[in-house]
C-alpha cells in the first residue's frame, strides 16, 4: 500500500507545481508531441522482474504511431496505432503466450488557436484488444484458461489532456484525465462481472530537458505516475475496494551517448493488463530499455 501513497503524492506535487509555470511557446511543439505522450513509449524488459509476475525473459510493449494531419501545425490529428504486448515466458521452447493485440484510432483536438507547450486538447479513442486465441475460455475445474482460451474486448475512450511549461525545473508537465468504456454488446460474454468495464484513467508525466544547447531535442529524464480506478460490477468487490485501483509510477533515463532508447525504472501495482491474464494481482518491480521520443 505504500506504493499508492507514493504516487498519490507524486500527483499532488505535480499539480502545486503548475503554479510556477511559464507562458512558453517551444519551437517544433505539435501535436505529435500530445499523442505521443498519451500513445505511451515502447519498451523491452529485463529478466529481473521483482514481485509475483512470472519468470519472463522479457515483456515488450511495440507502440508505432501513424500520424494523419494536414500539416504539423495542424490543431487536428488522428492517429493510427497497432499496439502488441508480448511476453516470453523463461520455460521449456521459450514460449510466446497469448500476445495482446491493441489496434487503436485516436483524434487529437487541440483547444488551443496557437500551438505551444501550455497547451488543452480533448482527445476521443477506438480501441479492439484481444490475444488472437480460439480456445475455451474456462478449463474444465473452472479456472480461466490462460494458454490458449478467448479474451476479446472493444472500448472507448474520450478525456482531456493538459501541457505546461515549467521554468524554475526547467521541465515539461503534462496531465490527462479520461473516462473508458467497455460496452457488454462489444466484449465476450464470459467477461461480465469480472473484467473492469467502466475505468477513470489519470497521468502526469514531467520531462526534465537538458540546460546546456546541445541535444536540446530530446528529454534527459521524465517521470510519470499513472492511476486507474475502476467502476462498476467487479468481482462482488465493494465500491470503495483498493483492489479497483491500478497503480504505476515510471522513471526514465536517456543517457547522452545513446540515440533513440534510454533507461527506465517502474513500480506497478494493480491487475494484470496482458488480456486473459487480466484477473491476476500484481505488484512488481521491473527495469529495462526504452525510447523516449518527445521532442520540441
Amino acid at each position: 500500500m505504500k506504493l499508492i501513497g507514493y504516487i498519490l503524492s507524486f500527483l499532488f506535487l505535480s499539480a502545486s507545481l503548475s503554479a510556477q509555470e511559464s507562458e512558453v511557446s517551444m519551437n517544433g511543439f505539435q501535436m505529435a508531441n500530445i499523442a505521443q505522450e498519451n500513445s505511451g513509449n515502447s519498451y523491452i524488459t529485463f529478466p529481473t522482474d521483482i514481485g509475483n509476475i512470472e519468470s519472463l525473459w522479457f515483456e515488450a510493449n511495440l507502440i508505432p504511431n501513424f500520424n494523419i494531419r494536414v500539416n504539423k501545425k495542424s490543431r487536428l490529428m488522428g492517429v493510427l496505432t497497432p499496439q502488441i504486448i508480448i511476453r516470453m515466458y523463461q520455460e521449456e521452447s521459450f514460449p510466446v503466450r497469448t500476445p495482446s493485440y491493441i489496434p487503436q484510432i485516436t483524434v487529437f483536438y487541440s483547444l488551443n488557436s496557437k500551438l505551444k507547450v501550455k497547451n488543452s486538447s480533448l482527445f476521443g479513442k477506438i480501441a479492439h484488444h484481444s490475444n488472437g486465441q480460439d480456445g475455451p475460455f474456462y478449463l474444465k475445474d473452472g479456472a480461466i484458461n490462460t494458454k490458449n482460451g478467448s479474451f476479446a474486448t472493444n472500448y472507448f475512450e474520450i478525456g482531456l489532456i493538459r501541457t505546461r511549461f515549467n521554468k524554475r525545473y526547467n521541465a515539461v508537465q503534462y496531465f490527462s484525465s479520461s473516462f473508458e468504456v467497455h460496452p457488454k454488446s462489444l466484449s465476450i460474454k464470459e467477461l461480465d462481472g469480472i473484467y473492469g468495464r467502466y475505468r477513470w484513467n489519470n497521468v502526469i508525466s514531467f520531462f526534465k530537458l537538458p540546460h546546456t544547447k546541445v541535444d536540446k531535442k530530446k528529454a534527459s529524464i521524465s517521470l510519470k505516475g499513472e492511476l486507474t480506478w475502476m467502476f462498476g460490477t467487479l468481482n462482488n468487490w465493494d465500491a470503495w475496494s483498493l483492489n479497483r485501483l491500478n497503480a504505476k509510477l515510471t522513471f526514465f533515463y536517456h543517457p547522452k551517448f545513446l540515440e533513440d532508447i534510454g533507461l527506465f525504472a517502474q513500480l506497478y501495482k494493480g491487475l494484470d493488463y496482458y488480456n486473459i491474464y487480466f484477473e491476476h494481482q500484481l505488484f512488481i518491480i521491473r527495469f529495462g530499455i526504452m525510447t523516449e521520443k518527445l521532442r520540441f
